[in-house]
């Protein structure tokens, strides 16, 4: 039997941009970098990914109590960037929040083609859905060992031990989506915890 064909993204700013991997099983079918929204899509679409797992925002916050999966994240010490309502983060002048926009038009690109993740109902059809790879690394390997200072040797280590060859992955970016892809493949297997609601988005995290 074929396995899925998955893909992650890391999404950055306009100076770093956007990085893709697609994985079929193991094998890695596609490696893009500074890409566009649009073209990440047609390269999803050429490969027929099922899942796709993205590293930024799926909703912007509303109201002040912030969104539930961050929160809900934060209370199991797996900590991520705050989301701010929209309207706070396109007042800003210090030019942050613009991979947080980029992660936005990714969305939007890929909304018509794939659904986004409503929480824990069945996947039926192609999905995308919010992930990152600190909390990926968190599920791996435990909040207590999951490192920033060590975050390129124990990521890559990750994905080694899940049978993913890591020499093609030659920056820390495309480590990152292969992450992501990887979390969308136990999507797929209904091997996930999700943190959230409805309303602020929920973020996906591989349950070991």
């Amino acid at each position: 039997m074929t396995p899925p064909t998955v893909a992650g993204i890391d999404v950055g700013g306009d100076r770093k941009g956007n990085h893709l991997v697609i994985l079929r099983g193991t094998r890695m079918l596609c490696k893009l970098g500074n890409a566009s929204p649009e073209q990440m899509l047609e390269r999803c679409h050429a490969h027929e990914v099922a899942a796709v797992g993205i590293d930024a925002p799926c909703r912007w916050r509303t109201g002040a109590a912030g969104r539930l999966a961050e929160k809900a994240l934060a209370r199991e010490r797996i900590f991520s960037f705050a989301t701010p309502a929209r309207e706070l983060a396109a007042a800003s002048k210090s030019g942050f929040y613009g991979w947080m926009f980029n992660g936005e038009r990714i969305y939007d690109a890929f909304a018509a083609h794939f659904a986004l993740f409503g929480g824990g109902e069945e996947v039926t059809g192609r999905v995308c859905f919010e992930t990152f790879p600190h909390a990926i690394t968190c599920a791996f390997l435990g909040t207590d060992v999951a490192s920033a200072k060590q975050k390129g040797p124990q990521r890559r280590a990750i994905l080694e031990r899940e049978g993913i060859a890591t020499a093609p992955l030659t920056s820390i970016d495309d480590v990152d989506a292969a992450l992501c892809a990887l979390a969308a493949r136990y999507l797929l297997e209904d091997r996930v915890d999700t943190y959230g609601d409805e309303s602020g988005g929920f973020i996906v995290v591989p349950r070991l």
